[in-house]
């Protein structure tokens, strides 16, 4: 193996990971020793990137084994494992306004942040760089109506207030329509013909090397200390609003879903680099859909069982914010081409919503 190659696997992601690991133990340490709960919470959210990037290895690996349409029900399940586990400890500890910030956030970031990093990198290195319409408006009219459907009963519950039976009603009765339709996106996925020459499927099933077991194995351990490390996370977040002055709300809408995305969001990243804006589209508005009619109607169950129930009621400005990144995203993916500018846009809408949040 010459220099040139061995500079390029320590500068890839899985490396850029493990260097991250290191936080893993740092944090414990530090949760230990009664850290200060600044570092405690900046390492602990450092460690959480590497195990949420090993999970989705590990998915990977899995879906190889089991075929590439439980593969993919397999991928849509766990590729959010990370911010879900965050979420159920948040909820737990009775943090129901984190979560849903973090929700909105979730879509947020991948609509803005991660797509606009994308186009914006893709470009710059590709130039005019273009994707599958036929797919991208398949995926763009999906995101529309998802967050229409996660709208609504916002909308509807601030009338409804302060009839508690109704607004919970409300709420329950659209998780249950939501995970319905995310049941036939899956579908969909299931009986619609695949293109095994489709960049994206190539990529997307790559083969990893690992066996059943080792990813099994992997996936077990990675999800055993995400857990741990979110009762750390969740711990500090009272200890770092104080400190630093900032809101519950601002760590749930832009810090929480960095933490529980980044290795999803680099990798979006590395494949518009290499021109492969399809794969990238679809890690970025997938991820959003999966946030919309999967985590959030599956927390509201879940938040019902550990005795902290979460409606699905988000501020005006939240769903203001979700829905214009939405059309935006519907908008420069419909033309079936993108450029570094439109990047540059997304990311510049992206920066002012933090702002505004920020002094919310």
């Amino acid at each position: 193996m010459n220099a040139l190659e061995t500079t390029k696997q320590w500068l890839g992601l899985g490396n850029i990971l493990l260097i991250l690991a290191l936080c893993i133990p740092a944090a414990i340490v530090l949760e230990f020793t009664h850290g200060n709960p600044v570092l405690i919470f900046v390492v602990t959210a450092v460690g959480v990137v590497p195990l949420a990037g090993m999970i989705g290895q590990a998915t990977e690996s899995l879906a190889e084994k089991v075929g590439q349409r439980m593969g993919g029900l397999l991928n849509a399940t766990l590729g959010n494992a990370a911010e879900l586990i965050i979420s159920l400890v948040a909820l737990r500890a009775g943090l129901v306004s984190l979560v849903l910030a973090s929700i909105t956030g979730s879509v947020l970031g991948n609509l803005l942040l991660v797509l606009g990093l994308s186009l914006l990198a893709g470009g710059i290195k590709n130039g005019k760089q273009t994707f599958n319409r036929s797919n991208a408006g398949i995926d763009a009219t999906l995101l529309i109506l998802s967050v229409i459907a996660l709208g609504i009963p916002s909308l509807f519950n601030w009338s409804l207030e302060p009839n508690f039976a109704a607004v919970e009603g409300l709420s329950i009765g659209a998780s249950i329509a939501m995970l319905v339709m995310y049941g036939l996106i899956v579908l969909y996925s299931f009986t619609s013909q695949p293109n095994h020459d489709d960049p994206v499927m190539r990529e997307a099933h790559a083969p990893s090397g690992w066996t059943s077991t080792h990813a099994l194995i992997i996936l077990v351990i990675a999800v055993a200390l995400i857990v741990w490390l979110s009762e750390i996370l969740v711990g500090a977040v009272e200890h770092v609003t104080e400190s630093l002055g900032l809101s519950e709300f601002f760590i749930g809408i832009i810090l929480i879903p960095l933490i529980g995305n980044a290795a999803e969001h680099l990798v979006a990243v590395q494949v518009a680099l290499k021109n492969k804006m399809d794969l990238s589209l679809s890690i970025a508005i997938g991820s959003s859909l999966q946030i919309a009619l999967f985590v959030a109607p599956l927390l509201v169950f879940l938040s019902l069982l550990l005795g902290n129930p979460m409606q699905l009621e988000f501020n005006q400005f939240e769903l203001a914010a979700v829905a214009a990144a939405a059309f935006i995203a519907a908008f420069v993916s419909l033309d079936g081409e993108s450029i570094w500018l439109e990047g540059a846009m997304l990311l510049m809408v992206y920066v002012i919503l933090g702002l505004a949040f920020f002094f919310l």
